[in-house]
């Protein structure tokens, strides 16, 4: 499962760092903000499913001098995020499983638009609570099963039904135990909706499937009748619609460790 997870994110990588990048930004600020004005304890900020790590530049400008590491299992990303990094002395990158991180080895922990394609996300989370030192903060943003009710997201999850089973969300539901089982302490549990925008439907549904999580359906045998569909139910017919504008929403987690 992750060699497969990781390869379809290293044909994607370029492609979501020129299209997804830019329009995740605001999701980016909602998750380093919530750290700015806050004591650390000593130790590093982890980014763990950094992707091509644009959480960085907010990071080490918020948090100069203190040691920032971004985890990732692509290789691709990976290579990405270590150019981004080398702009920054007190950053580097390492390539692994973000699903597990050491105990007690972070003052804080940032991932935004990671923890759902993670196989065990409840575990993975504990395991990130688990990281931060005494008076740590954990900032997480990721994408909820009810992203929206209409915009490209909502149609593309209705299309797909008939091809591909539902994935399961009771993991969401199991979040706030797994943090609190960790001794930690909830501080926020909020929606965060910002706006987004695409040239049309056709450029949306390119650039989900082939540089985001789809990418490994790309080869799939219902993959040009999925593609037609959206299009013809998109609003104005889809390709040359012009632009496509949609409010998504996020949840964002802020944890605070209360470990001895």
């Amino acid at each position: 499962m992750n060699d497969r997870l990781a390869r379809g994110w290293d044909e994607a990588a370029e492609g979501y760092e020129a299209y997804f990048v830019p329009r995740f930004a605001p999701w980016v600020g909602t998750a380093v903000d919530a750290l700015s004005g806050r004591r650390l304890p000593d130790g590093p900020i982890l980014v763990p499913c950094c992707g091509t790590f644009p959480e960085l530049d907010a990071l080490a400008d918020a948090w100069p001098g203190r040691e920032i590491v971004g985890i990732d299992l692509s290789a691709g990303m990976v290579r990405l995020a270590r150019e981004r990094a080398a702009r920054h002395p007190s950053a580097r990158v390492v390539q692994g499983d973000a699903s597990t991180v050491d105990a007690g080895s972070c003052a804080a922990l940032v991932s935004v638009f990671g923890l759902q394609q993670l196989p065990e996300p409840a575990v993975a989370i504990g395991s990130w609570v688990a990281a931060l030192r005494r008076g740590g903060l954990l900032s997480v943003v990721f994408w909820p099963g009810d992203i929206e009710g209409d915009g490209p997201f909502a149609l593309l999850s209705t299309v797909l039904r008939t091809h591909v089973p539902r994935s399961d969300r009771a993991w969401e539901r199991r979040i706030a135990a797994a943090v609190t089982a960790r001794g930690a302490v909830i501080e926020l549990d909020e929606t965060v909706a910002h706006p987004m925008s695409h040239p049309d439907a056709a450029a949306f549904f390119d650039a989900f499937t082939r540089s985001g999580p789809l990418r490994p359906l790309v080869g799939a045998p219902f993959f040009d009748t999925v593609r037609a569909e959206f299009l013809q139910r998109a609003p104005a017919g889809g390709a040359g619609s012009g632009d496509w504008s949609h409010r998504p929403r996020a949840r964002h987690l802020v944890v605070s460790a209360q470990l001895p």
